[in-house]
C-alpha cells in the first residue's frame, strides 16, 4: 500500500471554505492543531487561521484549547462538521454523482452531507423536480432557475435540519421517480447498508422503492465506520460512485449483479 505523509503539503492562498475543511481534516486525524502549526502548514498568516479557527468555534465545530484547537467533544455528529469533513472527496463524488443524473429528472434525494453535494453539483441541470426531506437540500437547490423543489411536512430533527418519522414515508411513497439519491452511514463487509437510526432507514426505504433509477453515494470512511440499523444491500442500486476502489469482495459483489461502480477521477475500464 502507498504510504502518504502525515503532515499535508502547504496550499497557498486556498478559500477560506476549503481551508477550514482541510484544518477540521488536520484536527480529526491528529486529535489537535497549533495554530503556528496550521498558518505555517497553509503559507498564511497567524491572524488568518485565528479567523478561521474562530468561525468554526462560533459553530461549535472546534474548541480552544491551550496553545491551539481541538475537535469539540458534543458535536462528533455533527451535521456542520460532518459537512466539511472529506469536504474535497464528497464534492468529487457529488460531480461524478450528478454526471449520472439527466436534464428534466425526478429525483428523491435522502439525508446526508455527501448527498447535498450532489445536488450542489446539479446547478447546470434543467428542468429538475426535486423531493427531499433534507433541508439542506432544498436550500441548496431553490437557487436553481427553473428547478421545483417539495419537501414534505413533519417533525423536523433539528440536529440534522430533515424531517423524519412517519410523514417522510409517506412523502416519498406518495411519488415515482426516475432517480433515487441516497447515501448510508456505513457498508458492512457482507455488503449490508447501515444507518445510525430506524427513521433514516425507513426513508431511505421509501426512497428506493419509488425510484427506476437508485445511486447510491459513499465515500471511503463508509467501509469502516459502525452503525446498527440494518437494511438493503450494496447491490440493490445501479450505480455506486464513490471516491476510491471499495474492498474487494464487495466489489465483486458489484461486478456479478451487474451494478455500475462509478471511482471518481479513475479513467474507464
Amino acid at each position: 500500500m502507498k504510504q502518504t505523509s502525515t503532515q499535508p503539503k502547504p496550499i497557498s492562498q486556498a478559500p477560506a471554505t476549503a481551508r477550514q475543511a482541510q484544518i477540521a481534516e488536520i484536527v480529526r486525524d491528529q486529535g489537535h492543531a497549533k495554530v503556528d502549526d496550521l498558518a505555517t502548514q497553509f503559507s498564511v498568516s497567524t491572524q488568518t487561521i485565528r479567523k478561521d479557527i474562530n468561525a468554526m468555534c462560533e459553530k461549535g465545530l472546534l474548541r480552544r484549547v491551550h496553545g491551539g484547537v481541538e475537535l469539540s467533544p458534543t458535536t462528533a455528529d455533527h451535521y456542520d462538521l460532518r459537512r466539511v469533513l472529506n469536504f474535497s472527496v464528497k464534492r468529487e463524488i457529488g460531480q461524478a454523482a450528478a454526471a449520472l443524473i439527466p436534464n428534466e429528472a425526478t429525483v428523491a434525494v435522502s439525508i446526508g452531507t455527501t448527498p447535498e453535494l450532489v445536488v450542489a453539483s446539479l446547478g447546470q441541470h434543467h428542468g429538475l423536480h426535486l423531493f427531499t426531506n433534507n433541508l439542506q437540500v432544498a436550500m441548496t437547490a431553490h437557487r436553481f432557475e427553473g428547478a421545483e423543489i417539495t419537501i414534505p411536512g413533519g417533525r423536523l430533527r433539528q440536529a440534522e435540519a430533515d424531517i423524519v418519522g412517519p410523514s417522510a414515508v409517506a412523502f416519498f411513497d406518495s411519488y415515482r421517480f426516475d432517480i433515487g439519491l441516497f447515501g448510508v452511514a456505513a457498508v458492512s463487509p457482507d455488503g449490508a447498508l447501515l444507518d445510525l437510526s430506524e427513521e433514516d432507514v425507513h426513508s431511505r426505504e421509501a426512497i428506493s422503492r419509488n425510484a427506476e433509477t437508485r445511486i447510491l453515494v459513499l465515500d471511503s470512511s463508509k467501509f469502516t465506520r459502525k452503525a446498527h440499523a440494518c437494511s438493503g444491500h450494496i447491490t440493490d442500486v445501479e450505480h455506486v460512485v464513490c471516491n476510491s476502489r471499495p474492498p474487494e469482495a464487495l466489489c465483486a459483489m458489484l461486478d456479478a449483479a451487474g451494478v455500475n461502480l462509478v471511482i471518481c477521477n479513475e479513467a474507464p475500464q
